[in-house]
């Protein structure tokens, strides 16, 4: 009997101990700079591996027929180019991270190219770091409180927000290097001039613009008083370890005097040339900073509030947040563009197509360059590959 009862309040002991034993999370990849980023079977992530290797020769067969390699028609599609074009590109390329590991790759994921708008995504993330650095008090406010270079000085413009900039609803009127926010005219717009049209009120009507993203670069140039690939190098690049290879590409003419030095000014975009030039793989890691809500390691970039902010869909116009593509199904105009994936995934999308998709519910980023399809069919085969 006394052996029953010492082995009973044993076994009371060790079960009491193991319940009070705290749970193990298993601490989140981050891969460090360079090319030591590591790769893992999909089994280990819990991926089904043949599904997975089925949705990689999906992608590898879909060579975008949009952008040539060599961008001889980026004038007649775009209008005439302020900034350079590099004379070639890679093929289609990506790769696909779970949990942070490289469990797919094809093509050239290190080939430096324009991202095109995908850059509109690092604006807003650069947004978001000055409001956190209190260098901007609201996004509400309108931004002729602190810009006053007369880009805000009409009726039109004197109420625009900055909140209304990242949800191109501004509807900001004028002319910036060379380029008119109504993009009337074939010359400067090329295949994407538009009809005349009465402008709205700021903040009721969207509107995808890249004058009026340009607009919002040079305003974050007057706050931080340098040039924006700066910022983006030490704010953003720097920390998540991208490589030394990507670049910010500012128009010759894009130039602006900020407390007397004359500074570049960068753009949203690849639409006239310049722009972000970056590799997959350096995208790859940005994905995963919003995948990771904001954090880097031990360092908080962005805050998971403003992931969350960027990534709420507005009032007006279709699924979009803060220059990023959503999948909420809140739209009135359009219906969901990833239909098999998640109503929490989101991308930052460039012409190209150049597609950035981050899936957090998943804990999945994909980064998909120079492709013809429609980002869903890839993405619905790479959810398809999901176990656990």
């Amino acid at each position: 009997m006394h052996q029953r009862l010492h082995y009973a309040f044993a076994l009371l002991l060790t079960l009491t101990v193991a319940c009070q034993r705290p749970v193990t999370s298993t601490k989140p990849y981050f891969p460090p700079k360079g090319d030591a980023w590591a790769h893992r079977d999909p089994t280990q992530v819990g991926m089904n591996a043949t599904k997975l290797a089925e949705a990689v020769a999906f992608a590898q067969t879909k060579e975008t027929t949009q952008m040539p390699p060599d961008f001889s028609t980026q004038e007649e599609t775009f209008g005439k180019l302020l900034g350079p074009m590099p004379t070639s590109r890679a093929k289609t390329n990506g790769l696909v991270l779970r949990h942070g590991y490289i469990v797919a790759e094809w093509g050239d994921t290190r080939a430096v190219d324009p991202t095109y708008s995908a850059a509109k995504s690092v604006l807003s993330t650069i947004t978001g770091i000055t409001l956190e650095r209190g260098m901007i008090a609201k996004l509400t406010d309108p931004v002729a409180n602190l810009i006053h270079d007369g880009g805000y000085d009409s009726d039109q413009n004197k109420t625009i927000t900055w909140e209304q900039h990242l949800r191109q609803s501004s509807e900001w009127e004028g002319s910036l290097w060379g380029k008119s926010s109504d993009f009337v005219g074939k010359e400067a717009f090329g295949k994407g001039e538009r009809k005349p049209r009465a402008l709205q009120a700021p903040g009721t009507y969207y509107e995808y613009n890249d004058v009026r993203v340009n607009r919002l670069a040079l305003s974050l140039l007057q706050l931080w008083k340098k040039p924006l690939p700066d910022v983006v190098r030490d704010e953003l690049m720097a920390p998540i370890g991208a490589s030394d290879t990507w670049k910010y590409i500012p128009y010759p003419n894009a130039v602006a005097e900020v407390d007397g030095k004359q500074l570049p000014s960068v753009s949203g975009g690849t639409r006239w040339g310049g722009g972000l030039w970056i590799s997959a793989r350096d995208l790859a890691r940005f994905g995963y900073l919003f995948g990771r809500q904001g954090r880097w390691q031990d360092r908080q970039i962005v805050s998971a509030n403003w992931v969350k902010q960027a990534t709420t869909c507005g009032p007006v116009g279709p699924d979009y947040g803060y220059l990023w593509w959503l999948n909420t199904g809140n739209s009135q105009q359009l219906p969901r563009p990833w239909a098999d994936a998640p109503t929490s995934s989101f991308a930052a999308i460039g012409a190209g197509s150049n597609t950035v998709w981050v899936d957090p519910e998943h804990d999945i980023v994909v980064v998909w360059r120079w492709h013809d399809g429609s980002p869903n069919e890839l993405i619905k085969r790479v959810v398809a590959a999901i176990e656990k």
